[in-house]
């Protein structure tokens, strides 16, 4: 039975006012019928939701939300659209912030001073309501919506501290003879109540603001297209159209300091592109006829003209948008144990608070309510999941963000935690540490037919190896003939038939395999190429071989300051390579690994992947081609080059898009500082915590007699929350290169 499709999507969410809410939407959503796996990014505010379309769908997914007292956004509305929702609601904060600040300061002056003058307490309470009912009212109208599905989060705790507050304060200002007459001065708290609304608001506030920083790069990224471009119409003129209207081989012109809007080829002119927004490369790169160019990139001081091969969704810009995007939503391993303690945090929290009055009432007859009452609206107020909340998903946000910025795709959060493990790295040859860029320099044929040259192009079309393009370009004058029954042998070479005869091309292994003659003036041949480090490509028919090429492909001056690296930083490098053994010898030597392994097949990569692991090692694998998928799929950390296979890039867990080595020791470095600011984040939320509620119950008054005011509470849950979204946002200011 065919497995049904899936599909998945990332919704905003709106109306969720903590961790815990994001603890519950999570919960709610992986219930559902339908739903393969939903997580909810609080610090984002966003849900990646994969599901089967047959059971479920994204109005069924927006009901349960709203059910639960929370809302989905479920509409195709673009990323402006979405920042214009947050910016409202950022807009109506910052207004209700500003008047509550305004109410509260002269409650405070009162309260604190002032307590004597004619009317202060209904002065303070005539401020005060506006404040708590009215700047505060979503605080009530969210805890009510907690409470009718059983349910309870930040909301609940503010509702519950702050209306007690006001409560008991209105009883003692209305009936102040009820405790004068058990000798107990009735205070009241307007200004607790009112300063809390305003602290918490303030920080939401500053909160909102640094949890928009935490998504820059996303929208650094999506601010790279155009939108709109000069095409050449059909009649040879230039016209101006919108970039939805490009289609699949429009001819678009490209000017001075322009954006490039979709990808493409060159077909005409010459210019120097910044690649740097998407590879993290500084140098511009030269463009010229049938050069490949990228939608987002800008164009320096040249023009030239470009076909478009990739336009929407398809571009490589769309593609890393897509994936930085579904990368901040994921989570890390340690957010499981997180979301588990926030989703009991909050009930937790109310059971803690009760017991806090309970304890006062019990031990202290006289002013045991008050205290307790206090006490109980403090642990209220100081308790906060939002800070545990926030501590690995904006880290992670931050993390993943400066990699793409610095042209290192991370596919997921598990990988960006996973690199920091990684002890030994295998790269492959070709493509990897070289350049990618082979040439033949040198062919020996024996005999010498036309039409031969001819079927060894023609093979060399069809193959999708990296040396066949070498082979293609030596033959550039030559014309192509039609193959039948091509087929390619994984490891070996290629076969195809022209004119009824087998003809084949590759490596030694596999005119053994075919009982195939090779004259000795080329075996001569071929060990002279091998000698001289050359990477040696047979050409034969079916019964005796007719030429041998010798390929160079010279090493990436930047895989040698790698390879230095990441050796000096412990981290055991190996290579491996179909190549024969003496070139992967010499280009070991050069590149100065320690450990190699020449003629070695796709399935012999993943099984050397999976000894190293049998072994005890974390491997990362490192490579751009179909014949490294396998192997890419086997290591703890899979990492392609972005210039090679869209396979091996839709295997690898982490894509460097310079093709560039000195980028791994980065991304490593770039895991390490990101686990270390979450574990930051974590160890202060945890302690923040377990310090704040103690202190709050009233802990230390048979001690010294210090009892928290609530005010401060409210200032500090505030803080909390901040300093753990701007920890995490020090990671932009990092320098990722290793210091080895």
């Amino acid at each position: 039975m065919a497995k049904d499709r899936t599909i998945k999507r990332v919704f905003p969410v709106l109306d969720m006012g903590c961790a815990a809410c994001a603890s519950k939407i999570d919960k709610t959503l992986n219930k559902q019928e339908g739903v393969l796996e939903a997580s909810v990014n609080y610090a984002a505010a966003t849900t990646s939701v994969e599901y089967n379309p047959t059971k479920t769908s994204p109005e069924i997914l927006k009901k349960v939300i709203q059910d639960a007292g929370y809302n989905l956004i479920i509409d195709n509305i673009d990323a402006d659209e979405v920042d214009e929702v947050h910016s409202e609601k950022y807009n109506q904060l910052k207004k209700r912030t500003l008047w509550a600040i305004i109410f509260s300061v002269p409650i405070v002056i009162i309260g604190m001073l002032f307590m004597d003058m004619p009317y202060a307490n209904p002065i303070m309470w005539i401020l005060s309501t506006p404040v708590v009912f009215w700047l505060g009212r979503d605080f009530f109208i969210n805890a009510w919506k907690q409470l009718k599905h059983r349910s309870a989060n930040m909301d609940t705790l503010v509702a519950l501290s702050t209306g007690i507050a006001y409560i008991f304060s209105l009883f003692n200002m209305l009936f102040p003879q009820f405790w004068l007459s058990k000798g107990i001065h009735p205070h009241v708290y307007f200004e607790a109540a009112s300063v809390i609304i305003a602290f918490i608001l303030l920080g939401r506030l500053l909160e909102e603001k640094a949890k928009g920083n935490t998504s820059s790069a996303i929208k650094k990224l999506m601010g790279l297209q155009p939108q709109s471009v000069t095409i050449m119409n059909e009649k040879g003129e230039q016209q101006e159209v919108s970039i939805s209207e490009i289609k699949i081989d429009d001819i678009i012109v490209v000017k001075p300091g322009e954006k490039i809007a979709v990808d493409g080829s060159v077909i005409e002119g010459t210019s120097y592109v910044d690649e740097s927004m998407l590879s993290g490369e500084p140098v511009p790169v030269l463009k010229e006829k049938n050069t490949k160019v990228y939608a987002g990139t800008i164009n320096q001081k040249g023009s030239f003209l470009f076909k478009a091969e990739k336009i929407g969704a398809e571009t490589m810009l769309a593609h890393i948008i897509r994936m930085v995007q579904d990368a901040q939503g994921s989570k890390a391993p340690v957010q499981k144990l997180v979301d588990k303690i926030a989703a009991i945090f909050v009930p937790v929290i109310i059971g803690i608070a009760v017991l806090s009055f309970i304890i006062w009432l019990l031990l202290d007859p006289v002013s045991g309510f008050t205290h307790g009452l206090l006490a109980m609206v403090t642990v209220l107020v100081i308790a906060c999941p939002c800070a545990l909340g926030l501590a690995t998903p904006t880290a992670i946000m931050v993390g993943i963000g400066k990699g793409a910025e610095k042209g290192i795709l991370i596919k997921d959060a598990e990988s960006l935690e996973t690199a920091r493990k990684v002890d030994t790295i295998v790269l492959d040859k070709t493509g990897t540490i070289t350049e990618g860029k082979p040439l033949v320099l040198d062919m020996v044929w024996l005999g010498n037919k036309e039409y031969d040259k001819e079927v060894f192009l023609s093979l060399e079309k069809l193959s999708e190896h990296p040396l066949a393009d070498a082979v293609v370009n030596y033959f550039s004058s030559v014309s192509p003939v039609s193959i039948n029954n091509f087929k390619s042998i994984t490891g070996k070479g290629i076969k195809g038939q022209y004119n009824g005869i087998d003809y084949y091309a590759g490596n030694s292994k596999l005119l053994e395999e075919q009982n195939i003659t090779i004259d000795n003036s080329l075996r001569i041949a071929s060990k002279r190429l091998s000698g001289e480090q050359k990477t040696v490509i047979w050409f034969a028919d079916s019964s005796k071989a007719l030429a041998v090429a010798g390929i160079i492909d010279s090493i990436k001056e930047t895989s040698i300051k790698a390879i230095t690296n990441l050796q000096a930083s412990g981290i055991n490098v190996y290579m491996l390579t179909g190549d024969n053994e003496a070139t992967a010898r010499e280009i070991a030597t050069k590149a100065g690994i320690k450990h190699y392994k020449a003629e070695v097949l796709p399935n012999e990569k993943a099984d050397f992947v999976k000894e190293l692991q049998k072994n005890g090692k974390t491997v990362a694998m490192v490579g751009d081609g179909i014949n490294d998928s396998a192997a890419l799929a086997q290591a703890d950390l899979s990492i392609a080059m972005g210039k090679g296979s869209d396979i091996a890039m839709d295997v690898a867990k982490m894509t460097i898009i310079s093709s560039d080595l000195t980028k791994i020791p980065e991304a490593i470095h770039l895991s390490k500082l990101t686990v270390k600011t979450i574990k930051q984040n974590l160890f202060w939320a945890f302690i923040y915590n377990l310090i704040g509620v103690p202190l709050a119950a009233g802990i230390l008054y048979p001690i010294n007699g210090f009892l928290l005011n609530p005010m401060i509470a409210g200032a500090a849950m505030a803080l909390s929350s901040v300093s753990v979204v701007t920890n995490s946002l020090r990671l932009k200011s990092f320098n990722f290169y290793n210091s080895n």
